[in-house]
């Protein structure tokens, strides 16, 4: 039950404040900035950017399953 009233809160929260600060609201500010987000996830995806298992920079390895040849 508290965790809906807070959902509930929150939502009600970033409504209100979209309507009182209008283009400088949480929804324009998401809007603007998801795109560019988007495009640093692709990025980081296609390139293997930030896959690193140590502190030494060696990239991730693959290991065969046991039992297959």
């Amino acid at each position: 039950m508290t965790v809906e009233l807070v959902l509930l809160l929150s939502i009600f929260a970033a409504s209100t404040l979209g309507i009182f600060l209008g283009d400088l609201g949480p929804i324009q500010t998401f809007k603007k900035a998801a795109p560019r987000l988007g495009a640093r996830v692709e990025r980081n995806l296609s390139v293997g950017d930030g896959f690193r298992t140590s502190k030494d920079g060696k990239g991730v390895t693959w290991d065969p399953p046991q039992g297959v040849q």
